[in-house]
């Protein structure tokens, strides 16, 4: 399992964010689904092709929290960033994108729409 470390340097208090990197069809279609929680500064980075906003479009059935989505572009420049409910239908990124970082919804207050994202490997 590949692991990488997401930051943004923009923030007024940096913090650095370890996820699991998705890339495959069962990584990405499982997700977070059927999990109890997600610990606080861990998260999952599911990876697409290239961007889109279909293919970049999640979904909460089967899960049992409420999750932060940040929704990161080819260029590592966050287009969106949702509170995803549990259960909710769909979300798609007000803008094409490449990655979604789903991580605890706390997580939210460090990303903002305009940032540009470090992500390396652990």
């Amino acid at each position: 399992m590949r692991l990488v470390e997401l930051s943004n340097p923009q923030s007024a208090t940096p913090i650095k964010i370890e996820a699991r990197y998705c890339d495959s069809f069962f990584g990405k279609f499982k997700g977070l689904m059927f999990d109890p929680n997600i610990p606080t500064l861990k998260g999952l980075l599911l990876v697409e092709n290239g961007n889109s906003v279909i293919n970049t479009s999640i979904h909460m059935f089967f899960m049992f929290f409420d999750i932060g989505a940040v929704w990161i572009n080819s260029d590592n420049i966050i287009v969106d960033a949702k509170y995803a409910k549990k259960w909710y239908p769909f979300y798609f990124p007000q803008k094409p994108a490449q990655y979604i970082l789903e991580c605890h919804p706390s997580c939210l207050n460090y990303f903002h729409i305009g940032d540009t994202i470090l992500i390396k490997d652990v």
